[in-house]
């Protein structure tokens, strides 16, 4: 209740929507639907989305995601809670890997046979000299960093997502900030803005994710020296919570809208999605 109290006297009559959170299916977090959605009401949400790791038709990377097969269970499940919490709006959705091989199942099977709300895109995985690389922790070198640029454009680029989670998420294993992430960032910022597809500020990021590094410690995303030169493009910002645990359902939202806005940057508004 106090930190509901602190929220609503930062930012009077202010609305917390969450879009961005994953269930026990992906095999790294904890919680169903209906664990999420008691914790929203507890915390005072209005909108919250359900996007666990997208099962995939090959089933590939299958220890952090659902297979093909739980896709009805999941989909049926967010469908229950939706029926029976009529006062919080509950969105239906995935992160995603883009690959072109995927596209026409995010499109035919995700958004047309299980109407799904919406889809964001993640890019955890990028292709290097034929093998997939790690978002997380292969992304220590120029090269490297080339190739994952490319490939998150490239999926940008697809339209099929509501906006782009973490798009700094280089930020975890790339050592320092120097001509090559600029030059990714602007990428990435370019792209956003000609597309007008909103990035996300990642509030599990801000507060639990650090990177240690010879100068010290800091916030491996969201990095801020990315956000400050967004503020040179026409972009949205989303902040979501990225939650992996029900009681993370809220976490780091405020702070991160109060950073985005200290910056000068403009919030997203996806209000949108609630009526697909």
């Amino acid at each position: 209740m106090r930190h509901n109290l602190a929220r609503r006297e930062i930012w009077g009559s202010y609305s917390l929507k969450n879009y961005h959170t994953h269930t026990f299916r992906c095999k790294h977090a904890d919680g169903d639907v209906s664990d999420y959605a008691q914790a929203a009401v507890d915390k005072g949400l209005t909108v919250l989305g359900i996007t666990d790791h997208t099962p995939l038709p090959d089933n590939r990377w299958l220890s952090i995601r659902m297979g093909v097969s739980a896709l009805p269970a999941y989909a049926g499940a967010i469908d229950e809670v939706q029926a029976r919490e009529p006062g919080l709006t509950i969105l239906k959705g995935a992160e995603c890997e883009w690959a072109p091989e995927y596209h026409g199942f995010f499109r035919d099977v995700l958004l047309g046979e299980y109407r799904f709300d919406y889809l964001i895109l993640g890019c955890h995985f990028y292709p290097l000299r034929g093998r997939w690389r790690s978002s997380h922790g292969d992304l220590t070198d120029p090269g490297h960093l080339a190739a994952y640029t490319k490939h998150l454009t490239a999926s940008m680029q697809s339209g099929l997502f509501a906006f782009v989670a973490h798009p700094d998420l280089f930020g975890l294993s790339y050592p320092r900030w120097d001509q090559h992430t600029l030059a990714a960032s602007r990428e990435i910022l370019q792209a956003a803005q000609d597309l007008d597809l909103p990035l996300e500020m990642n509030g599990y990021g801000l507060m639990k994710r650090v990177s240690k590094t010879h100068r010290g410690v800091r916030t491996a995303y969201p990095w801020r020296p990315f956000w400050e030169l967004a503020r040179e493009y026409e972009i949205k910002v989303v902040v979501n919570s990225d939650a992996h645990r029900p009681d993370y359902v809220d976490l780091g939202i405020v702070e991160g809208e109060a950073m985005a806005k200290e910056l000068g940057l403009s919030l997203a508004n996806l209000d949108h999605l609630e009526r697909r």
